[in-house]
């Protein structure tokens, strides 16, 4: 399945451009506390960012994952599904952190842009005020 067909937001990164990335350690576990939405190739964190601005993102890979090499190409998968999907579905003002699991270093790379959209799609209308459903 291809990439969601998102409205682009007007504060949102054009696809192709770096998206801005969580930093602190209080950053993750501010995520960690907001909606979390599983699927089988990563676990998304969502949570508003208190100061506004644009939509920043986060990337985490514990040992569970594996060893330093498959850790790396699970991160490395994440940010490159990340840019295509998240650039044009991400919402301003929002933290997001993908968590890999084990099956994101070995997963199709179109079912793993799926398993995005589809937990956005998730955390956004549980984020949304009621009423306001994206």
């Amino acid at each position: 399945m291809a990439a969601p067909n998102c409205p682009p937001d007007g504060a949102a990164p054009k696809p192709g451009q770096p998206l801005e990335h969580l930093t602190k350690r209080q950053e993750f576990l501010r995520a960690a506390r907001g909606i979390r939405r599983v699927t089988p190739g990563l676990t998304l964190e969502v949570c508003p960012n208190p100061g506004g601005g644009p939509l920043r993102v986060g990337y985490t890979a514990s040992r569970k994952v594996g060893g330093a090499v498959v850790r790396n190409r699970a991160k490395r998968r994440l940010r490159a599904v990340a840019a295509q999907v998240l650039a044009l579905c991400g919402l301003p003002g929002t933290d997001y952190v993908l968590v890999a699991r084990q099956d994101t270093a070995t997963r199709p790379f179109e079912s793993l842009k799926s398993d995005l959209a589809q937990a956005l799609r998730a955390a956004h209308l549980k984020l949304a005020p009621r009423g306001d459903a994206r």
